[in-house]
């Protein structure tokens, strides 16, 4: 961030000093945020302000509808047809509030659905009646954010930087809305890390990129912030929606005063209510609910799912009630650009519930299934644990994309990022842990330059440690003497079917009382073995064996009259993430354990005859 950017954002909430008392910490953003933009809109339209309103009063006498016409002379795509202003607010101390509503009722329909999703009208009535709403009026009437002095970059910065603070004041709450920025960043990082030619300085390229779980924007902040940095001369039109008013109401201003198109940003819930409905975008991120039912959207849903299939979002399958996170998955597969027309890549926050829940035929597993066989997931990243302000569980950042370079096409990167964090000097909520830099440098060198291998810690015999990057078939560094090195794995290439399985039924005949096998006596069962179903067992064979070498090997040994059905073969998919990067610890010596053992029950008998004398 700048230093203009920071001093600005620090300096807008001192506002919070007039506040103190009368609201809690975790409240001085729903007054500082909206006060905020109100200032930045009413500096914005200064300059074309008495031509506005010419021009309203001469489109109003002759039966016209003004706002094309005032958007024109304005420059943006807002305006305010009030005759007030924030410093003629000044000017009437006793209907303040009065008039402050009617100048927010003077502006497009878009900047006042802001103002209403904020209810910024209940805190002008509380700040009335807390005797503070000239004085905090005033203040802002201070600032001045006048895109002459302040840049709409820069304007942006500070506001990231006052929705941080307010994230930071809501602590546990903030989780729900907010995304930390280390993990945006990483993210991100992911996203454009393979697309070199947006990211070359000069190129005029324009994408679009979409968050259906917007929060309050910081990821399509983010992601623009690290475009611009590469390459100025690129545009990203960003889009979302949101179902929180609150964060949709940040979220919006925040592209207002970006100069993005806030018609972009929609209100609603994304899976019932799908905001950009036949849209489809170049670039996606989201951070959905972790572990929330979708029991209140069920029947939309259910309904897409039954009468559209594959047509709809949710064609490959329904997860359980449980959890919608991968409804989320599913929505943002369907919102790619087909690969003959650029294709798409987005990442997904998401829980360890989603790799592995639901066997053979479940609606997870099928989901899955889709996901691997039509080669869709590029890399899956384990996140460190604490990293979210309302939970600690373990996270994972999938990377999904229709347009993989030669060298991914079939293959599954999966990166251990776990051991990549730094400890925070000040725990937010459940967040305790951060990643640095070069943690996100790390991972995403690991992922872009498509990297297998381990993480190499040695230390030396006077105490100093360093961690290397070691590729797979690498001869491994030895440690010096006295010291030692430790071996992590970091990262694993495998096919997609390596993540495949057939689930077969295995059964063993019904015997009658004499213990000889019961045939059919029927129909299609006439003369056919019956199976007993107490006895009836399955087993999962990888997709890349042979079932019937399975078979012979695994069960006839021990069943020597099993058979398989295989009507009731079922193909399911897992990714047992953890299984893959688990590394055997040797027990001690068992020299060792029994030289403890002698210690300690010499400790004991000492303290028994010390208690008896």
């Amino acid at each position: 961030m700048s230093q203009s950017a920071s001093s600005l954002s620090s300096l807008i909430w001192s506002v919070a000093d007039l506040l103190r008392g009368d609201y809690k910490p975790s409240e001085y953003g729903r007054v500082i945020l909206p006060f905020t933009i109100l200032r930045r809109l009413d500096c914005v339209l200064a300059p074309t302000k008495a031509k506005v309103l010419a021009e309203a009063l001469a489109r109003q006498k002759a039966g016209i509808n003004p706002e094309p016409f005032l958007l024109k002379i304005a420059g943006v795509n807002f305006v305010n047809t009030s005759p007030l202003d924030m410093a003629k607010l000044m000017g009437d101390q006793d209907n303040i509030a009065t008039n402050l509503n009617a100048y927010i009722q003077g502006f497009t329909a878009p900047v006042r659905d802001i103002f209403d999703r904020f209810r910024f009208g209940e805190q002008v009535d509380r700040l009335r009646k807390a005797n503070l709403l000239y004085q905090v009026a005033e203040k802002f009437v201070g600032f001045d954010l006048a895109p002459s002095r302040v840049t709409n970059h820069d304007m942006g910065l500070a506001f990231e930087e006052l929705i941080r603070k307010f994230a930071e004041a809501a602590n546990d709450a903030a989780g729900e809305h907010f995304t930390p920025r280390d993990v945006i960043k990483l993210m991100v990082n992911l996203l454009f890390v393979e697309d070199e030619d947006i990211l070359t300085p000069g190129n005029p390229a324009v994408r679009t990129i979409y968050d259906p779980t917007a929060g309050t924007g910081g990821m399509l902040s983010v992601a623009a912030e690290h475009l611009l940095e590469h390459n100025p001369e690129a545009k990203l039109r960003m889009l979302g929606q949101e179902l929180n008013d609150e964060s949709y109401a940040i979220c919006k201003a925040d592209m207002l005063i970006k100069g993005q198109d806030i018609r972009n940003i929609v209100a609603g819930n994304t899976l019932s209510d799908d905001g950009h409905a036949g849209t489809k975008f170049d670039y996606m991120l989201s951070n959905p609910p972790f572990g929330v039912e979708w029991k209140k959207v069920e029947k939309a849903v259910r309904r897409e799912h039954e009468e559209m299939g594959f047509a709809g979002r949710f064609g490959p399958g329904l997860p359980r009630i449980s959890d919608g996170s991968m409804l989320f998955l599913l929505h943002l597969v369907a919102k790619m650009r087909p690969a003959q027309e650029g294709g798409s890549r987005f990442g997904i926050v998401l829980n360890g519930s989603p790799l592995f829940t639901g066997g053979a035929g479940s609606g997870e597993s099928e989901i899955r299934r889709y996901m691997l066989e039509n080669d869709l997931v590029e890399a899956i990243i384990a996140l460190p644990t604490d990293m979210f302000f309302n939970t600690g569980i373990a996270t994972y950042v999938w990377i999904v994309s229709n347009r993989k370079p030669d060298h991914r096409k079939g293959r599954v990167q999966l990166i251990d990022g776990s051991g990549f964090w730094r400890k925070m000097r000040k725990s937010l909520g459940s967040k305790r842990r951060e990643m640095g830099d070069d943690d996100i440098d790390m991972i995403t060198r690991v992922f872009g330059d498509f990297l297998e291998g381990d993480l190499l810690k040695q230390t030396t015999s006077d105490g100093w440690h360093f961690t290397t990057f070691r590729r797979t078939g690498e001869a491994a560094d030895e440690a010096s003497e006295d010291g030692k090195v430790e071996i992590t794995p970091v990262s694993r290439i495998f096919r997609n079917e390596d993540f495949g399985y057939r689930t077969i039924t295995v059964e063993r005949p019904l015997r009658d009382e004499k213990g000889k096998p019961v045939f059919g006596q029927r129909g299609k069962q006439k003369g056919l073995l019956q199976p007993d179903p107490e006895l009836r067992d399955t087993e999962n064979v990888p997709l890349t064996e042979d079932v019937e070498a399975y078979f012979q090997r695994e069960v006839l040994p021990h069943a020597p009259d099993a058979w398989i059905d295989e009507s009731k073969t079922k193909i399911g998919y897992e990714i047992p993430f953890n299984r893959q990067f688990y590394v055997f610890e040797p027990p001690r010596p068992l020299e060792e354990i029994d030289a403890d053992l002698a210690e300690v029950m010499g400790r004991i008998s000492t303290m028994i005859r010390e208690l008896a004398a």
